[in-house]
């Protein structure tokens, strides 16, 4: 990542970090709220086609996070994503050279994997224990009451924060170009 970020031209360099900055608060969000305000993005697509306009392959770009918007649309068309996790994972695919999408796309099902299987381990801990955890309903501190919320949420079967796992997807891709 290193090597990486060293070869970036400050405009760059500041176009990476306020990315960085706007997956960061995709994820928050989609921890906490189980959405992705629009706002983000869209401007993670702006700056995304600021640095594809700069390395002219804009049309290379395209090409390359038109799949990934097919195949967001339909794995939401079988509510298997939701809307702004296709917003997500399009404007993503922007940020970094056309040649890395595969890899951003399979980082992505890797980090989607292991979020599953970490939930899926909960649930079934949860309930193999078959006595419930004393909670506390009001715990103080913000990682207990994000513990508290995701377990409530897994015992309920709600949706992953799938956003994590694309925004996760798109730094690991980010970072091997």
């Amino acid at each position: 990542m290193h090597e990486a970020l060293s070869r970036l031209s400050m405009p760059s360099f500041l176009l990476v970090a306020l990315a960085c900055t706007l997956l960061s608060i995709a994820m928050l969000s989609d921890v906490a709220t189980r959405t992705i305000p629009n706002p983000i993005p869209l401007g993670i697509l702006g700056i995304g086609a600021i640095e594809r306009i700069i390395s002219q392959d804009v049309m290379a770009a395209l090409l390359a996070s038109a799949p990934v918007l097919v195949f967001g649309m339909l794995c939401w068309r079988r509510g298997w994503l939701g809307g702004g996790d296709v917003k997500l994972g399009t404007a993503c695919a922007w940020l970094m050279s056309p040649t890395l999408v595969p890899l951003f796309v399979w980082w992505t099902a890797i980090a989607g994997g292991v979020l599953a299987g970490l939930y899926l381990l909960t649930g079934w801990f949860s309930r193999r224990t078959q006595r419930k955890p004393r909670i506390d309903h009001h715990p103080r501190s913000l990682i207990a009451r994000i513990q508290h919320v995701e377990l409530w949420r897994i015992r309920r079967g709600t949706p992953l924060p799938y956003g994590c796992a694309i925004a996760t997807g798109s730094l690991l891709a980010m970072s091997s170009g």
